[in-house]
């Protein structure tokens, strides 16, 4: 349900319900899992509709289901999808798109989101070097979409209805690292309960993403250098060797060539690496990509079911002004986390976490001070300050601003400290700021300040 719903799609359990109007939801697919009762199945089928002809009927590869209805006098035979546990974001997302979608060729499509200098030369690059299979290593600060150019290189090669299969180097034991990479035969090592294939063997005619690459242990480097030069590996356990046809895409934020210096890493294998070296920019070098970030964000929280948040243009001016140490990622969490805070709602500079509010803390501090001046409570401020004159604590941007957003801001950080020092009280908060009750209250509607207040 999980997978469905991040997907896009709007999963329903064909156990719970009874009739469903066609017209209000197009079957894409249908999953036959636990289902022992032959009636109870032609009951929930019989609930597709007229799309129970054509729709997708996807099936565990183990399940009991799967010689009955894949059978050539099924009328299910012909689209039957196989899915394979645990599942893989690429698999189901082809399944789903049904028999008549597969067989039409995918047109190339970028991920990448921003229009700005940085990111079209980044996008111009991914074009140059995806239809090759060049080695390319993608350079850059934690947090600024490494893995997304790998799947953007990935979706724009021939190689992209094939499987793309990322593995964190730094994240997996020295220890357990070349398993996941080449697979182990039972009773390989303790634990060894199974065969397993490797992410080499799983990522075949497609590519293989090493993420966190300069984490390898020195060991690993060379075993992952003659896999890189001779194209051939064995399972741990094995003496089979087998031969592989996978692009390998690696991607780091430390400085190799330092690490080469110090010994950590192999500059052999580092040649082999960095054919093509890619550098991703941090998100302080295209602040103008936010706008397109931010909605990019938003259509994925929803996704997940989250509400959508808009940045006042004074909020916005906050962000442009914070340096984004944690990147693309650290915006991510920030707009999911104000999208929990203020769904559907607009986003204002005093709605923003302090330290991303930068030079919009002065409204703050001013707000304060007219605060302390209105209530005569000197606990108001933090510590004892001295009022200074409006037109010395507010700067006209270099790039001017919105008047009537940042009066806006003003006033929300007023109504709010107001509320604070009346102890959430809106009658007595409305008094201290000279206004009518019912005034009050509607610019708390107004700016979705909903909280938990007496009157």
């Amino acid at each position: 349900m999980a997978a469905m719903e991040f997907l896009g799609y709007r999963p329903r359990h064909g156990e719970v319900i009874e009739t469903f109007d066609e017209a209000s939801h197009a079957w894409r697919a249908v999953y036959v899992g636990c289902v022992d009762d032959d009636a109870e199945a032609e009951r929930q089928f019989s609930l597709l509709g007229p799309a129970a002809a054509h729709v997708m009927v996807l099936l565990a590869s183990d399940s009991a289901w799967l010689s009955r209805l894949g059978a050539d006098a099924s009328p299910c035979a012909g689209r039957i999808g196989i899915l394979e546990f645990p599942l893989r974001y690429e698999q189901l997302a082809e399944l789903l798109r049904g028999p008549q979608a597969q067989a039409v060729p995918r047109r190339p499509e970028l991920r990448l989101v921003g229009s700005s200098a940085p990111m079209a030369r980044v996008n111009a690059l991914v074009r140059q070097v995806a239809p090759f299979d060049s080695s390319v290593l993608v350079l850059g600060e934690s947090g600024t979409g490494k893995e997304m150019v790998a799947r953007s290189i990935h979706e724009c090669s021939p190689r992209r209805d094939k499987p793309f299969v990322a593995i964190n180097c730094g994240a997996i034991p020295a220890e357990l690292l070349e398993s996941e990479l080449f697979g182990h035969e039972k009773g390989a090592f303790t634990g060894a309960i199974s065969t397993r294939k490797g992410r080499f063997e799983l990522a075949e005619g497609g590519t293989l993403f090493l993420d966190e690459i300069g984490d390898m242990s020195l060991p690993m480097q060379v075993k992952l250098l003659r896999v890189l030069q001779e194209r051939v590996f064995e399972r741990v356990g094995s003496n089979r060797t087998q031969r592989c046809d996978v692009r390998i895409i690696a991607a780091t934020h430390r400085n190799l060539e330092a690490a080469i210096a110090d010994g950590r890493f192999r500059e052999d294998l580092y040649y082999r690496l960095s054919v093509f070296p890619l550098e991703m920019p941090g998100l302080r070098e295209h602040l103008d990509d936010l706008p397109e970030l931010v909605n990019e964000f938003n259509q994925r929280l929803a996704r997940r079911g989250l509400g959508s948040v808009r940045f006042s243009a004074g909020a916005m001016h906050a962000l442009h002004g914070y340096s984004w140490p944690g990147n693309v990622r650290e915006l991510y969490n920030l707009v999911e986390r104000l999208a929990i805070l203020y769904p559907h709602s607009e986003v204002r500079v005093n709605d923003l976490p302090e330290k991303y509010r930068g030079q919009q803390v002065i409204e703050e501090v001013r707000g304060a001070a007219l605060l302390s001046l209105m209530t005569g409570q000197s606990s108001v401020l933090p510590e004892p300050m001295t009022v200074m004159p409006a037109d010395s604590l507010v700067m006209l941007p270099e790039g001017g601003l919105d008047l009537k957003d940042h009066l806006a801001d003003i006033e929300v950080g007023l109504i709010r400290q107001a509320l604070d020092v009346t102890g959430g009280v809106v009658a007595h908060a409305a008094k201290l700021l000279r206004m009518q009750r019912t005034t009050l209250v509607e610019k708390l509607r107004k700016y979705g300040l909903q909280p938990s207040l007496q009157a």
